[in-house]
Order: C-alpha cells, then sequence, then structure tokens
C-alpha cells in the first residue's frame, strides 16, 4: 500500500494513504490487519479522508514495513468483523442529526410563521402524551419534566422556546441513543469473537474440528463439562444440561432425543450427539446483545443506585419548580429549572461508563460478563488462586511415564492420551500432547469416558477396566492395588511433580510425572495484588503438602491449603464470604467450577474446561496473570470515575439551575447547558478508564 507519513512521534504514527477515502469494508480490513500486529494497540482508521492514526510499542520501521506490506485483497478477515462493525451505526447516526439540524434551520428560516407554530404543536403532542401516560399512573419520571416544560411554553404561547425544547431533546435522545447502541455494539463484538473447537461425527468417529468449520445438517459430540456450541436437535445421548446462560433457570434440564438444545448452554452431566440446526454466524452476536441490553443480574450496584436516585429527583426537581415560581412568579427563571434535570447524565453515563470499562477490559484478552464483577473486584479483599494451570504454567509438560505392570511406557502413555483427550484440563492436554510429541496416534480404543469430577476417568479397553486421575481416586475411592515389588519404586517418587495414576483392572499400571513449574510472573502478579489493597492471597491445590508448601514459598501467598477436593474450595470461599470477605476465585478445571460459583467473582483460565470458562464471571487469557493486576486496575479506575461522574452531574446541573433562578440564562439556554453536559460527561465515560500511558506499558 502507497502512504505518507503526516505525523509521527514515539508510539504514534498518522499516515495519509493513497485513498481519498475509505469505505466501510475497507476501514474494517485494514484495522484488523493492523491489529493483528502484537505490537500495535490501537488503530483508528478515518473513513473520509483515508488517514490512519496507529498506535503502537516498538519500532516504526516494522509499522512501516507492515503497512508497505499490506493488500486489501489478500487480507482474510472473520465474517463477524464486517457484519456488527459500528462504522455504519456511527454514518447512521450522523446522518440522523444532520437531518434534524437541516430541518430545524429549514423550519425557522423559510417556513411562514402560522405553518411553523403549527408544526411545533403538532410535535409537542407526542412528548405532552408520553407525560401524561406516566402521570396517570402516578409515577413522576423524566417524560412528567419534559411535557411540563413544553405545555408551559405553548401555554404562555412562546412557541419558540417550546420548539427549541423539543429539538434539544431529540437531538439529546439521538445521541444517547448512538452512544448506548455503540458501547453495547463494541462490547458484543469484541465478545462475540471466540472461537472453539468441536467434536465432528464422521464415518462413526470423533474428529476434533474448528467450530467454523461446521454447517448446518453436521453432527457433532458434546461431552460431559462442555459448552453447546450451537442450536440443535438431540439425536442420540442423554444429559443435564445447564441453561442458566440463557433461561436463568438454576437447575440443570434432561436432554435426550430428539430435545432441542441452545448455543451457550453447558452439559453438566451426561453426552449428547446433537444435529445442528444454526451453524455460527450473526446468531451469538445478537443473543450477547440481548444479554447485554436485558440481563438485569448484570448490572452493577452502581447502576441501579444512578437509575433508583435519578427516579427518585424527578419530584425533587418539581418541588424546586414551585417554589421558584412562589418566591419570584417569574415564569423564565421557573422554566430555567425545570429545564434541566439530573436523571438524564445518572441513567446515561453510568451505565456507558460500565460497558466502556468491559470492552476495554476485552483489549486485554479479559471477558467480563456483568459491570457487577467488575464492582466486586474493585472491592475484593481475598483472591483464592487453583494451582495447576492457574499459578503454574497453562501449560505442563509430561516429565516421564514410569510402568509399574512391565507394560511398555509409550503404550501406557497411549492408552492415558486416548482416555484424557476428551476433558480439556491442563494436566489432561499436557498427556495428549506428549503422545502427539511421539506420533502416538490412536483410534477411540475405548468404550463410553465417565469423568467424576475431581477424581478422574473411568472406562473400558478391550473388555478391561482402565482408570486415570488422582492418588484418591486410584487408591482410596477405587482400592487400586499395587506389587510390592513395585513399592519402594512408589515411594521413590520425587515431590518435585505432580502425578497421575492409572490403573488396569484394580491394578497400578503406570505414574506419569507432570512437570508444572511456577508462572515466572506469579510472583510478581501477587505482590502487585497486595499493593492494589488485596488484603489476603490464598492456594488451594489438591497436590501433596510438601508440593504445595514449595510452590506456596516461591509465589507469596498468605496462606495454602493441599489435598483438597472441590467441595473444599467452594466450602473456604462460603465461609469467608459469610465472614464479610469479598472473594474472588481464579481456577480452570471442572473440579474448580464449585468455588467459582460460590465466590463473588469467579475467575477462569481461557484454554481451561469450557465448563469452568461457562460459570465464571471473568475470562481472562491464558498467557499471564498480569491480566489480573490490569483487571483490578480497571475496576478501581471505573468506581473512581462513577464517583467522578457523580460529582459532576450534581455539580454541572445545580450550577445551571442557580443560575436560571438568578436570571443569567434564559430557559432555551439552559436546557442546551444541560444537554450539552449530559453528552459531554456521556462521551467522557465511553473512553477506557485507564490512560493510555498505561495501557502501552501493561
Amino acid at each position: 500500500m502507497k502512504f505518507k507519513i503526516k505525523h509521527k512521534i514515539q508510539g504514534r504514527i498518522r499516515i495519509s494513504t493513497q485513498f481519498n477515502k475509505f469505505s466501510f469494508k475497507e476501514a474494517d480490513t485494514l484495522q484488523y490487519y493492523l491489529m493483528e500486529d502484537k505490537n500495535v494497540y490501537k488503530v483508528n482508521v478515518y473513513t473520509g479522508t483515508g488517514d490512519v492514526a496507529i498506535f503502537y510499542k516498538g519500532s516504526m520501521e516494522d509499522i512501516v514495513k507492515r503497512l508497505l506490506a499490506y493488500d486489501f485483497n489478500k487480507v482474510s478477515v472473520p465474517k463477524e468483523v464486517l457484519e456488527s462493525s459500528g462504522r455504519e451505526i456511527n454514518a447512521q447516526y450522523k446522518k440522523q442529526l444532520l437531518k434534524k439540524i437541516f430541518i430545524r434551520y429549514f423550519m425557522k428560516t423559510f417556513v411562514p410563521a402560522p405553518i411553523g407554530m403549527g408544526y411545533i404543536m403538532y410535535n409537542s403532542v407526542s412528548y405532552i402524551r408520553k407525560g401524561l401516560k406516566h402521570l396517570l399512573k402516578g409515577e413522576l419520571k423524566v417524560e412528567v419534566l419534559d411535557a411540563t416544560a413544553i405545555g408551559v411554553s405553548l401555554l404562555r404561547r412562546t412557541y419558540g422556546t417550546a420548539g427549541s425544547i423539543m429539538f434539544l431533546l431529540e437531538v439529546g435522545e439521538l445521541l444517547e441513543e448512538w452512544t448506548h447502541k455503540k458501547s453495547v455494539g463494541d462490547l458484543a463484538r469484541s465478545m462475540a469473537l471466540n472461537v472453539s473447537n468441536v467434536w465432528l461425527v464422521k464415518d462413526n468417529q470423533e474428529i476434533l474440528v474448528k467450530a467454523d468449520s461446521i454447517k448446518t445438517g453436521d453432527e457433532i459430540v458434546v461431552h460431559m463439562g462442555n459448552v453447546i456450541a450451537f442450536d440443535g436437535e438431540v439425536v442420540n445421548g442423554e444429559a443435564m444440561v445447564n441453561q442458566a446462560s440463557l433461561t436463568g433457570e438454576s437447575v440443570p434440564v434432561k436432554k435426550s432425543k430428539s430435545s432441542s438444545v441452545f448455543a451457550g448452554t453447558v452439559v453438566e452431566e451426561g453426552e449428547l450427539t446433537i444435529k445442528v440446526k444454526a451453524s455460527k454466524g450473526g446468531t451469538k452476536y445478537e443473543k450477547i446483545v440481548k444479554m447485554i441490553e436485558e440481563s438485569e443480574k448484570l448490572k452493577s450496584a452502581s447502576e441501579c443506585k444512578a437509575n433508583s436516585l435519578a427516579d427518585k429527583l424527578v419530584p425533587y426537581t418539581f418541588l424546586g419548580t414551585g417554589l421558584v415560581y412562589l418566591l419570584t412568579r417569574n415564569i423564565s427563571k421557573t422554566l430555567s429549572v425545570l429545564m434541566v434535570d439530573f436523571s438524564c447524565a445518572l441513567k446515561l453515563a453510568m451505565p456507558i461508563t460500565v460497558l466502556s470499562a468491559i470492552r476495554e477490559a476485552n483489549k486485554y484478552n479479559i471477558t467480563v460478563k456483568g459491570g457487577k464483577f467488575l464492582e466486586e473486584m474493585a472491592e475484593a479483599d481475598t483472591i483464592v488462586f487453583d494451582k495447576t494451570g492457574t499459578l503454574t504454567k497453562a501449560k505442563p509438560t509430561v516429565k516421564d511415564v514410569i510402568s509399574f505392570n512391565d507394560m511398555d511406557e509409550d503404550e501406557l502413555l497411549r492408552i492415558a492420551a486416548c482416555l484424557e483427550e476428551h476433558f480439556p484440563h491442563s494436566m489432561a492436554k499436557a498427556v495428549v500432547n506428549a503422545a502427539k510429541d511421539k506420533n502416538l496416534e490412536h483410534e477411540e480404543m475405548h468404550s463410553k469416558v465417565n469423568y467424576i469430577v475431581a477424581h478422574g476417568i473411568s472406562s473400558e479397553i478391550e473388555g478391561r477396566k482402565v482408570i486415570i486421575g488422582s492418588n484418591h481416586f486410584i487408591f482410596e475411592d477405587e482400592k487400586t492395588t499395587m506389587a510390592e515389588s513395585k513399592r519402594e519404586l512408589f515411594n521413590s517418587l520425587s515431590d518435585e511433580y505432580s502425578y497421575l495414576y492409572m490403573a488396569i483392572d484394580g491394578a497400578l499400571a503406570a505414574v506419569i510425572s507432570i512437570e508444572d513449574p511456577v508462572r515466572k510472573e506469579a510472583k510478581k502478579v501477587i505482590q502487585e495484588l497486595k499493593e492494589l489493597g488485596v488484603k489476603n492471597i490464598v492456594m488451594m491445590t489438591g497436590d501433596n503438602h510438601k508440593t504445595a508448601n514449595a510452590i506456596a514459598k516461591k509465589v507469596g501467598v498468605n496462606e495454602f491449603y493441599a489435598e483438597v477436593l472441590p467441595e473444599d474450595k467452594a466450602n473456604f470461599v462460603s465461609e469467608s464470604r459469610k465472614k464479610g470477605r469479598r472473594v474472588v476465585m481464579i481456577g480452570d478445571g471442572i473440579n474448580d467450577s464449585p468455588a467459582l460459583s460460590a465466590a463473588n467473582v469467579g475467575i477462569a483460565i481461557s484454554d481451561g474446561a469450557e465448563i469452568a470458562r461457562e460459570i465464571a464471571d471473568i475470562t481472562i487469557g491464558a498467557n499471564s496473570l498480569e491480566s489480573l493486576v490490569v483487571l483490578r486496575k480497571i475496576s478501581m479506575a471505573l468506581m473512581a470515575r462513577i464517583n467522578r461522574n457523580y460529582k459532576e452531574i450534581v455539580g454541572i446541573n445545580s450550577g445551571l439551575i442557580l443560575a436560571g433562578v438568578g436570571g443569567l440564562i434564559q430557559p432555551t439556554t439552559s436546557a442546551l447547558l444541560h444537554n450539552i453536559s449530559t453528552i459531554g460527561v456521556t462521551l467522557n465515560s465511553m473512553k477506557d478508564v485507564l490512560p493510555e500511558k498505561e495501557l502501552k506499558e501493561e
């Protein structure tokens, strides 16, 4: 692509391209292409001028090379990016705004006064009807204020004032609608682009494929603990399905042959084969938008407080209006009070602030399911970490396979991988990857796989029962035996590693040692969280005490608990909450799900079990725990902005009321400044809550 550099400073470059203007598709494609570069963290593409502003880390030469290599026809952009672009929304509302301004100017300048009066009276009917509707219900809301102001102006025959009020209200409503749709749209787009894998049934085999490749009519298998990726009909199997994400039902629903299932729900128990009715597309985006707009459970306490306060303030505005009239007998001063209300800004700015913070979090690969979880994160005083896959690296590796039944180690690994590939826990993935590295390919050798939460897996291979899992599951629950000749070998296992145990027909067959090194950033992250006000940081693990103690010392947690079961984690979280603590739970496995549900905020690692991600309130990227520090900072910055918004809204509008009562400004000016201040606070609320400098550093 040909371009000229118009302006450059370290970390920012603005270019003028060979195009005078971009189409929406061209702009979205170029932005997508540039944002694919890990060193680029923000891109503004200006469709009207063909200019591009790029914010980056590192070398400007690398950005220039990437721009020179750009070819619109060779960039493959996901369909959802183009279909849900916000540029069209912006253009649509800009057009509507210009149309309103043109009609207002035309009516005032070229239309005869009698016709203009008739037009104003006609427009006033809808506002007065809305106000009367609420009044008849006994509700004193903003619509009643608006209707009163317009009605009083018409009774005084100050048609120009009534027309100005309605024009400003129309512009304000249009801008409010735009800011809300833009914020919801930005958030929904960022949440809707997650891609997952599914098990496709082909030639009586299960094949792991990308969800994007699934077509209507395909049959997929959804195992226990996994999310159903598509709407469809059950053709085989039976399962209990958690539909809370769509219906709010807390109790799982039984699904069997011919039952309908929906995308976004989770198989809690059992297994289903589903015939896909609707392949991936806009429906997921629409569901997310609906979830964001309609789900009351996602609203933060601050949003609910703002809405409640906004409605409560309306009667006081009427009271103030009445007092001013009684004291001054001046209609202009009285109208100046009526033109200003606190509720518009409160009702609009608070939700927009929260949506903007959620959108900003997504830039750091943090998915937040609702504003209340950011508020809880800001106030959290206790964080509980699962160890494996959370404080330790997200991709543990198999260090060794030790045979206890004289079978070949590779054959034992192959059997283990065959079972473990169905369950997306980090240790299971380690086994599968180790087999893959050794080219130990296998067909499905086993019958139905059963997963016992927090313990292990049970199946049958060639008529022999095979189990794999924790020490507790293998030896205590399943009463597995071990040859005495292998006792010394078993006792010599190092405390340095975690272990998976596999038994065949009730006898120990293999011990798989898992090397799970501590994340290099873990100690720093825990220290930073303490500096950000988290008083108590806890580690919980199913590992033995020695291993847990060594890792706890390395990372610097306040306390740790070893050899715990899922119910132990959940009980600890529940007991902590009963003591008045605000608890955050962080985990990645199916066994963490009960604790994630019990916490004020449940945070899942993005490459962990799907049921953990579905149950969790927040999901962070698997690459680094630094996301937790960013999340805490965003949450705290959000609460600071909300408090600042309260002060600004109350301060500005109180000043306008005083200026109107003092005769310093006219009612139309009061209304104009009120609307400008509301939009100003709202537009500021749409900005990222963290400074751009901090964005670059993270």
